[in-house]
């Protein structure tokens, strides 16, 4: 077996990813949106809808989640690329990244984006830690489409994404991803057991 270096086993993992989606919450007032690429189905069943998305600790999202145990995966379309730089490009540390994104809330409380393929709003049921980011299982509660009544389009992936941004992007692109690379290659080692609220004994 041929020893692959890094960067070739990281190439190889990228055919793993889940499609481009956009991640909202809100705690105590505060609301965020962020994009993320690791999002999978987590049930066959289909009487028994789940997901799962992992979020990196590093975002803002990550402790509202954690704390509220409530979230809303968007599945976008190919064609929402500004949608994806306004969300995950910046931090919502230092911005409202809502504002003028035309959104309402959810029936758990979680913001909806009025615009997107469809979106899942999700009741944390179980976690798990990776050391840089917190695995989330999520039990689908709700469903819908954007404003219009069925997608129009189709779903946008990271393959699609990194091979049709806006040129102008790319190097800022390229910088958040070594900055992440590195946050996570620091951590994730450090892994800790953890028992979710719902699942601890009384």
């Amino acid at each position: 077996m041929p020893n692959l270096q890094p960067d070739q086993v990281y190439q190889l993992l990228r055919n793993l990813t889940s499609p481009v989606v956009a991640i909202t919450c809100q705690r105590d007032g505060k609301r965020n949106g962020m994009i993320s690429d690791s999002a999978v189905r987590a049930s066959i069943a289909p009487t028994v809808p789940r997901l799962s998305v992992y979020i990196h600790k590093f975002n803002f999202s990550h402790d509202l989640i954690f704390e509220t145990g409530r979230f809303v995966l968007h599945l976008l379309r190919d064609d929402q690329f500004e949608l994806i730089h306004r969300l995950g490009f910046v931090s919502g540390r230092t911005r409202d990244k809502l504002g003028g994104i035309p959104h309402r809330p959810g029936t758990l409380g979680a913001p909806v984006l009025d615009d997107c393929y469809a979106h899942f709003e999700c009741r944390v049921v179980n976690v798990m830690d990776t050391g840089s980011s917190t695995c989330f299982l999520g039990d689908v509660a709700a469903v819908g489409h954007g404003a219009a009544e069925r997608p129009k389009g189709d779903v946008m992936t990271a393959a699609y994404f990194r091979a049709n941004m806006p040129p102008e992007w790319r190097s800022e692109y390229e910088t958040l991803l070594r900055a992440a690379q590195a946050y996570a290659a620091e951590r994730s080692h450090d892994i800790q057991p953890v028992i979710w609220r719902s699942l601890q004994q009384p």
